[in-house]
């Protein structure tokens, strides 16, 4: 028996598989991500604050001089009433309670580069609990409305992203959020789910809000939002590099005035009933009435330069016509003769004739007559089988367009009408008046000269 036997097992465990001495572990520490510096700001003297705020009176602007200079230094504007209607939305904001509507702010443009962004920093920095997103769901922005019992003004970057036509639904939720709290008292339902269980709520909606974003919006915020299309600076044209460390003392100077100022003026706007030009009116009406009530309120030439502001704002928006029935319209409008009736194929032919026409090549094959006839559909304009010299054909009485007209063009109503094109008539027509009315290749109407299949054709 050898000597190991009588070992305690464990003991014997150890003797034959004895334990290899590792050299202690050293502890490599955690490579630490040096932290910047935080520079001070300067530090402003109150003289120097005050001076920011209230700045030099510039044009009768008063108690705005100073927020209309600092949007200037740093945002360049398409126009001079793009910078006014910037401030007086940003007064606003600090006044939404007081309104019935509170008009959405958009900075659209077509390219990038344009200066959106900055005009949305420098919005942050100026109006009341301030929420700036980028993309962000529709379930945070509900809670984000409602958590607080302070109303917060939504700043929504990149809205384009979010209303992206090749998103399968568009949004509809943050679109609907945003159409509904346009107006006081709003508020958005939901199912909600407690436990097993699902409730109703009512989400409010009502706060202010700004949007910047590629190209257009949907056409329903777009009605009810101030429009200011950014553009990319000229050569010639320069700002002030932003740096919020640097010049936000200077804005909150002027964010503290601003709300001592809607303290001193909220009395007067809860109670105002502002008188509109005859232009403002409908849906612009409620966009510009609480930035008039304020510009009233304000005192100086604010007054007349909110007005003549939103004037400018409201023609840019009826400039091009909103949808595409309205520019078909439009255009019908411009080509329809003196004749008491004209045939469907007739009014294609007259609006494939107008210069840079969209119709003839319309969703890539050009107006139809099925096209055209439920597009006129939607404004109780039908087609009916009329009697033209020496046939029936499918047309449309002209007296059927005049309260399509009155109701959905703005445009004065002084067009050139064209003149009565002859149809075709039983009795044969005369050389000279075959070559002047009628196509010598389809025979049919011209308009100016032109056959619109030719056009077409060619």
């Amino acid at each position: 028996m050898t000597d190991t036997a009588a070992l305690d097992p464990l003991e014997y465990y150890r003797r034959k598989y004895p334990r290899e001495e590792k050299p202690p572990a050293t502890v490599t520490p955690i490579r630490q991500t040096p932290q910047p510096q935080t520079l001070p700001s300067p530090a402003l003297k109150v003289a120097e604050v005050a001076q920011v705020a209230h700045s030099e009176e510039k044009e009768g602007l008063g108690d705005l001089a100073g927020l209309v200079r600092f949007l200037n230094r740093f945002i360049a504007y398409p126009s001079e009433q793009s910078a006014y209607a910037h401030a007086l939305w940003i007064m606003h904001a600090h006044l939404v309670e007081e309104f019935d509507n509170t008009p959405r702010l958009a900075f659209l443009s077509p390219e990038p580069g344009s200066g959106k962004s900055r005009a949305m920093e420098v919005t942050e920095l100026l109006v009341p609990h301030p929420v700036l997103t980028v993309n962000a769901t529709p379930a945070y922005i509900f809670r984000k409305i409602s958590a607080d019992e302070e109303l917060p003004t939504l700043l929504i970057d990149e809205a384009d992203a979010i209303f992206n036509a090749r998103r399968g639904d568009g949004n509809e939720d943050i679109r609907g959020l945003l159409n509904s709290g346009y107006r006081k008292g709003a508020t958005a339902g939901r199912a909600v789910m407690r436990g097993k269980e699902v409730f109703t709520e009512e989400f409010p909606s009502f706060c202010a809000v700004a949007l910047a974003g590629l190209n257009d919006l949907p056409e329903t915020l777009m009605t009810r939002a101030v429009v200011i299309p950014m553009k990319r600076r000229r050569k010639n044209q320069s700002v002030e590099p932003f740096r919020r460390r640097l010049n936000g003392q200077e804005a909150e100077a002027i964010k503290q005035h601003l709300e001592e100022l809607a303290k001193t003026i909220r009395p007067q706007v809860r109670e105002a009933w502002p008188e509109l030009p005859p232009g403002i009116q409908d849906r612009h009406a409620d966009k510009w009435e609480p930035l008039i009530a304020i510009a009233d309120a304000l005192g100086g030439d604010w007054p007349e330069i909110a007005r003549a502001t939103g004037l400018s704002f409201v023609e840019e928006s009826q400039a091009t016509p909103e949808s595409v029935g309205v520019r078909l319209l439009a255009d019908i409008r411009a080509v329809i003769g003196s004749e008491d009736r004209i045939a469907s194929q007739d009014i294609l032919d007259r609006l494939r004739g107008l210069d840079e026409s969209e119709w003839a090549t319309y969703k890539g094959l050009g107006l139809d007559t099925r096209e055209l006839s439920r597009q006129l559909r939607k404004y109780g304009i039908k087609s009916e089988a009329l009697k033209f010299k020496g046939s029936t054909l499918r047309g449309y009485r002209v007296s059927e367009f005049a309260d399509a007209f009155e109701r959905y063009l703005s445009t004065p109503q002084g067009v050139q009408p064209v003149q009565p094109v002859q149809p075709d008539s039983e009795t044969e027509a005369s050389p000279e008046a075959s070559e002047s009315t009628l196509c010598p290749i389809h025979n049919t109407p011209t308009y100016r000269g032109h056959c619109g299949r030719c056009q077409a054709e060619a």
